[in-house]
């Protein structure tokens, strides 16, 4: 039986038969290792000229946005990273400065180190990176049944439990209310909205602030780590204006908002296909995918091409298969494409695009009590450990 958290981000479904094996993950960062895998020729184009300067961040114990918006406070360089990655983990990921003439050997703190690997001619982007590798430790798990996962190849690629919050699976609700104009709600959702896999603590502040009458009294009491909620409650209390106090989160993080609301469409664009026995193992004729170099196409009959599903976005097109699902959706969302141009907040319109409807995996191992495997890049290693623990309560096994 799918968990109530997994439903509340789209996922209605498991895609594979095998009885889940229990356990827990990341009791510790050290037991979630993941490194970036970029290209080939993406690594040759690094070398001792260029004018855009390349990094190796290592990190342990921060998300990748507030490493980042660290070394930018502290140190002036204004990086942008190919993927983003969570806090609970051990991460090694590539960064470029985004400025040409600005540069450091290397930056080490108690939470990340900055390494400076080479130069390049142009900045690099989340197309230079094809995938990660993961090393992750599972807890308290019967590994007689891992041994016996196969299905390594078989999951779909949903987007995971950190794409909306985790704890608090919110983001996407943000996003929403942000796509229908409906600021004010936003704000209210940002600030307030509770969840029962949140500490106490922070749900009695968050009840708190359902009072706009409380912002000044409750400011003081905001923990540091709520970051984000301090901005925009300072920006409330001063101004009173939601766009304005929307519009002082940092930009990645307001188009982050949108992106996940996207994302629940998706998962529940796969969910629903795959419930109603649409085959997304395979492309057919007439579908986009794919191909081996990550090139979008329409499908030729080439075992090689991988089935892509629509994102929505205000550039949509109704021409596939799965669209009976994806509009029945958005018309329960009361959203529309065309919505997801924001006038008031172009910089968090999505066009919209497509998205591999399989998980790549490879290298997949298992050496108890670790699995290693490497993913394609987007991809969640935890959408494939959900599919081998299959946990009752997500949160309690470490997702």
């Amino acid at each position: 039986m799918v968990p109530n958290l997994d439903r509340l981000i789209g996922i209605s479904t498991y895609c594979t038969k095998t009885d889940g094996t229990g356990g827990k993950i990341k009791s510790s960062p050290e037991q979630f290792f993941v490194s970036e895998i970029l290209r080939e020729k993406s690594l040759d184009k690094i070398s001792s000229s260029g004018s855009y300067t390349v990094y190796k961040l290592k990190k342990q114990g921060i998300d990748t946005n507030h490493a980042l918006s660290d070394i930018f406070t502290k140190y002036g360089l204004r990086l942008k990273a190919l993927g983003l990655k969570d806090a609970n983990a051990t991460t090694e990921q590539y960064v470029c400065d985004m400025t040409t003439g600005r540069s450091t050997d290397t930056l080490i703190t108690n939470r990340y180190t900055l390494e400076k690997i080479g130069l390049v001619q142009k900045p690099l982007t989340k197309k230079d990176m094809v995938g990660n590798h993961f090393k992750i430790k599972i807890e308290e798990a019967d590994f007689s049944k891992v041994s016996k996962f196969t299905d390594h190849e078989k999951i779909l690629n949903f987007f995971g439990y950190q794409r909306f919050g985790s704890k608090r699976p919110v983001s996407h609700l943000i996003g929403k209310a942000i796509l229908q104009k409906n600021f004010d709600h936003a704000v209210e959702t940002l600030l307030s909205f509770t969840s029962e896999y949140d500490l106490p603590h922070n749900n009695k502040i968050r009840e708190a602030l359902k009072d706009k009458s409380n912002y000044s009294k409750v400011f003081d009491q905001v923990p540091q780590q709520m970051d984000i909620e301090r901005i925009v409650l300072d920006e409330m209390i001063n101004h009173g204006e939601p766009l304005k106090a929307l519009r002082a989160i940092p930009i990645q993080l307001r188009r982050f908002f949108v992106e996940a609301f996207q994302s629940f469409v998706y998962n529940q664009t796969v969910s629903r296909a795959y419930e109603f026995g649409e085959n997304l193992m395979q492309p057919q004729q007439g579908d986009v995918c794919f191909d081996k170099d990550d090139n979008l196409g329409r499908y030729e009959n080439d075992p090689k091409q991988r089935l892509a599903i629509p994102l929505v976005g205000y550039s949509y097109s109704k021409k596939n298969r799965f669209d009976s699902f994806i509009s029945q959706i958005l018309v329960e969302q009361q959203i529309t494409p065309k919505e997801f141009f924001v006038k008031e907040m172009q910089e968090a319109s999505e066009e919209g695009g497509f998205r591999q409807a399989v998980i790549s995996c490879k290298d997949f191992t298992i050496k108890e009590p670790y699995v290693d495997f490497t993913l394609s890049r987007g991809s969640y290693a935890t959408v494939l450990l959900r599919e081998i623990i299959k946990p009752s309560d997500p949160i309690a096994a470490g997702f």
